[in-house]
């Protein structure tokens, strides 16, 4: 159990932080012990300088304060008193607690958004990474994808069966895109929607983002039923197994990360259902790789066939730092000829036939797209230099692009 004390301490750790960097909206809060508390906010990496240096029993604390915190809609009471018992003995036993908290009561009387938060072990004692949750779902055409990507992802979303994937790394925005592709499906078709996550990062409504004129609230068309690995799952493959039987239209899958998953997201797709996962790749080409790696060498032919039948779309993308915030870039690949389909079923590794495919078949290479973005003057050419992923194919462009 926590006592008054901690909770006392952990509140106050918190509250600096919240009054200290809340103005230049966090993303992510990092506590080590015997360190300076670091926020990243808009302006970069901050440190709350009125918090000096952490003692590993503050960091604790605020472990066991937030981990008291966790959401009481999806977590019983009882259970709710046993993880407060028992998460000292779970972070040294397993080294690691992953877990997501209510929000923080801030200073100018708001709640911040829910946490997705990290208890670990280093070589100073425990450490917290929390990251901010937002509560809105952005809009789908606010996230900086071009006109015709936006219209082909949302045709592929409407479809009987499929399978499509949001790559990237972490922090790359595919959970924000996600939940605008999935908000923006319930609010306009009847669908029901599974949600298999770790943790839950966005809540979807029940009603329209609009009412009506008598200020109601719309039920929307669609409907959402959300499912938290380690709340309501013991793990990704349970939870993708159990979906099945719950009539589902479409089914998201917060990550992909083995070989039965990968296969029984597959036949998924193949049996009449819309499945949307990520994978922490870059690029269409690395993403099919990255595919490739869960099975066997025996299986890639009969895999990549497949794969030619039901992926919709690999959207890759990544967030650059620029001096006003972060500017989108991606690549899109959608199987939309029988250029793309050959290119999926006869790639071997060699990354030719796919590449031309991305680029004759009117969709978005990522090179290309970062060149735009450069002479659009949206990123720096320090930016393109860093984030580009062919270097004399990247040459090419912006030289070409300059010549115009």
């Amino acid at each position: 159990m926590i006592s008054q004390d901690e909770t006392a301490q952990a509140h106050h750790v918190m509250k600096e932080i919240f009054s200290a960097a809340g103005a230049n909206s966090i993303s992510d809060i990092q506590i080590r012990s015997e360190s300076a508390v670091y926020c990243h906010t808009k302006q970069g990496l901050e440190i709350i300088s009125s918090l000096g240096l952490v003692s590993p029993d503050t960091v604790m604390s605020v472990v066991k304060y937030l981990y008291s915190k966790q959401d009481g809609e999806t977590m019983g009471e009882t259970a709710k008193l046993q993880n407060q018992k028992d998460v000292e003995a779970r972070l040294i036993e397993d080294k690691v607690a992953d877990f997501s908290t209510e929000g923080f009561p801030l200073p100018d009387g708001t709640i911040s958004g829910r946490m997705r938060v990290q208890a670990h072990l280093s070589t100073s004692g425990p450490g917290v990474t929390a990251r901010i949750l937002s509560d809105e779902i952005a809009e789908l055409d606010t996230l900086g994808l071009a006109p015709d990507t936006i219209m082909a992802i949302r045709d592929c979303m409407t479809r009987r069966q499929g399978f499509g994937l949001v790559t990237g790394q972490t922090g790359s925005g595919k959970s924000t895109t996600l939940a605008a592709i999935l908000d923006w499906l319930r609010q306009n078709y009847p669908r029901h929607i599974v949600t298999i996550e770790d943790p839950i990062e966005y809540r979807y409504s029940k009603y329209l983002s609009h009412k009506t004129p008598e200020g109601k609230l719309i039920p929307a068309p669609g409907f959402t039923t959300q499912q938290e690995v380690g709340k309501h799952l013991g793990s990704y493959k349970q939870g993708l197994k159990d979906a099945l039987r719950k009539a589902p239209h479409v089914i998201l899958l917060g990550e992909i990360r083995d070989r039965e998953t990968m296969e029984i997201a597959i036949e998924a797709a193949q049996t009449g259902h819309v499945v949307i996962s990520t994978l922490h790749t870059n690029g269409a080409v690395k993403t099919l790789s990255r595919i490739l790696e869960f099975f066997p060498q025996a299986q890639h032919r009969s895999l990549l066939g497949r794969l030619s039948e039901i992926l919709m779309f690999i959207l890759s993308q990544g967030l650059i730092p620029t001096s006003d915030g972060r500017v989108l870039n991606y690549e899109f690949l959608q199987n939309n000829s029988s250029s793309v389909r050959s290119g999926i079923a006869s790639y071997d590794g060699a990354a030719k036939s796919l590449e031309d495919a991305i680029r004759h078949s009117g969709n978005i290479e990522w090179d290309k797209n970062l060149t735009n973005l450069l002479n659009a003057g949206k990123i720096s050419h320090q930016a393109f230099q860093m984030n580009r992923m062919n270097e004399e194919e990247a040459d090419d462009l912006l030289f070409i692009q300059e010549a115009g």
